[in-house]
């Protein structure tokens, strides 16, 4: 027992000089350290993953992939995507291990750009990613209302939530996350290992419970994998095809939140591009597990689609379990993903919000950058908050939210949004970086390598571009009012607001993320520690 208080020992020190050393790093980066380093990797990795939250983000948008073409879309389309986004999660992961700041993709632009041109581009970059990080959490806690109507349809099918009904039901889940953020928030790191857990027994559950009941039959490999019918869509084949990537590609937009974690993370060079780069292969196989029994077993599609409300997830579950219990069990694992992921991705949003609310790009930044210590109770930890940024963020998604009672069309655009701003965000630090000849990432702890690294940083910069206009497009034509794409109007109108008050407020407060005086550009590439071998650590103090 001594022994195993000793190691423990060890292993907390060695823990707080990982700390004290990365806490260094950010000050070199130009910050100070306001937040509590709690997360290692098996929990910055999950927080990604529950970000991700593959079965959700996959289950939630079904129906675009049944438009866009049916099961052969749905898988490939899942395999061509994974594909695409592993270059840009590696371009960001060798950004983000130089760069480790809360501030992020704006912060990278800053420190990448020529002297002219670094404050626009990082003001750009950051009303980007602050407009993505609000609609894409807007877009999950929406979601995941809109699936809890699916879940109450399976025992009442006769009811049709009205858009006061959703709206309302929508603010609960809304609360309900940033509750949880704010109140627990020492035991968020918890629970992004419980929302680890249930995704992967869940997944497997799923796996277990459709193939086992299959109650509206089987279907041979060459339909699960290889049926294509482009004609809900009504566009020609090639372009329905692409059509149907919006869920897999929704799935991973928001790959590069998890950066705003950075200063709450033990060793941010290390962990945090790793959990960015694994964050591809591990979501990828957790969605082939997840798409196969589905395909196997999939319903007549042409029912699914007339599904009044539009999601055809409960529904679905019903027919191949059988029964309004087994579908309902297995709506309750997704419902539950899409919880987790609601309470993740807003936390991440509430830290991008509080970053750039330091850098005073935000309207009333001094009140919106405080940080909070709460103290609920004995059994609740007293970690740091940014309180009122977390409030920021919610009170924008609630108002956004409202547009929904007027046109369901228009508030369906920001799913597209949050796919477009967050892409462009991320591709502007890359694009920079590949067009300076990729010299500052000569030194980056996490190196791609020269010309492995120009092919994998222009393959991300190409990807980005096509997501933009692939979610400009409509999914079914002819266009009518109610199936219009509003998602470049949307994302257009947030470009000339910004543009507007940067030109009316923006050009005479903000000046850039801060750099200390006394460094050169040289000295940036090691703000932050080393990789570090607890174990060996341990080992070496005892001996």
């Amino acid at each position: 027992m001594a022994k195993l208080t000793d190691t423990t020992a060890s292993f907390a020190v060695g823990l707080n000089e990982v700390d004290m050393q990365a806490d260094a790093g950010l000050q070199k980066l130009g910050y100070e350290q306001e937040m509590t380093r709690t997360r290692g990797l098996p929990h910055i990795l999950f927080m990604t993953l529950a970000i991700m939250a593959v079965p959700y983000g996959l289950a939630a948008p079904i129906s675009t992939g049944l438009v866009g073409g049916g099961p052969a879309v749905i898988f490939w389309g899942w395999v061509l995507v994974s594909v695409f986004t592993m270059p840009l999660a590696l371009s960001l992961g060798e950004i983000c291990a130089k760069y480790p700041t809360s501030a992020g993709a704006y912060y990278w632009c800053y420190r990448l750009a020529s002297s002219r041109n670094r404050i626009l581009a990082s003001w750009i970059n950051g009303w980007l990613t602050m407009v993505g990080v609000w609609t894409v959490s807007l877009s999950v806690t929406f979601g995941t209302a809109q699936l809890l109507v699916a879940g109450v349809e399976i025992f009442h099918p006769e009811w049709v939530a009205t858009t006061w009904e959703t709206y309302l039901i929508f603010l609960a889940v809304l609360f309900t996350s940033m509750g949880i953020g704010i109140l627990f928030n020492g035991l968020l790191p918890l629970l992004d290992i419980i929302s680890a857990c249930w995704t992967l027994l869940g997944t497997l559950v799923i796996l277990v419970c459709l193939s086992t009941k299959a109650a509206v039959g089987r279907h041979s490999a060459a339909f699960a994998l290889g049926h294509f019918d482009p004609s809900p869509s009504g566009w020609t084949a090639g372009w329905s095809f692409f059509i149907g990537l919006l869920p897999p590609t929704y799935t991973y937009s928001a790959i590069g939140m998890i950066a705003s974690m950075a200063e709450e993370v033990h060793n941010p060079v290390y962990q945090l591009p790793r959990a960015i780069a694994w964050s591809i292969p591990i979501g990828f196989l957790t969605g082939v597990f997840f798409l196969l029994p589905i395909l196997f077993t999939l319903p007549d599609i042409a029912t699914l689609l007339s599904v009044p409300g539009g999601q055809p997830i409960g529904v679905m579950f019903q027919m191949i379990m059988g029964s309004k219990g087994g579908g309902f069990g297995v709506w309750l694992i997704i419902f539950g993903i899409g919880m987790f992921c609601a309470i993740s991705i807003c936390c991440a949003a509430s830290r991008a919000t509080w970053a750039f609310s330091r850098d005073k790009a935000i309207p009333l930044h001094h009140f919106f950058s405080r940080v909070t210590t709460l103290r609920i109770s004995s059994s609740s930890s007293n970690v740091p908050v940014p309180l009122n940024a977390y409030i920021l963020s919610t009170t924008i998604q609630l108002l956004l939210g409202l547009i929904y009672l007027g046109s369901s069309a228009a508030f369906n655009a920001f799913v597209g949004v949050a796919v477009m701003c967050l892409g462009a965000s991320y591709a502007m630090p890359v694009f920079i970086s590949l067009i300076n000849g990729r010299e500052a990432m000569v030194d980056s702890p996490f190196p791609l390598g020269k010309r492995r690294g120009f092919i994998i940083n222009l393959s991300a910069v190409l990807w980005v571009c096509f997501e933009i206009v692939l979610f400009s497009m409509p999914a079914v034509v002819p266009v009518t009012k109610s199936s219009m794409n509003y998602a470049s109007v949307v994302f257009v109108g947030f470009g000339l607001i910004s543009a507007i008050w940067y030109l009316v407020s923006g050009r005479h407060h903000y000046q850039g993320p801060p750099v200390p005086v006394t460094s050169s550009p040289v000295e940036f590439s090691h703000a932050a520690v080393a990789p570090i071998d607890y174990e060996e650590k341990i080992s070496t103090e005892k001996d």
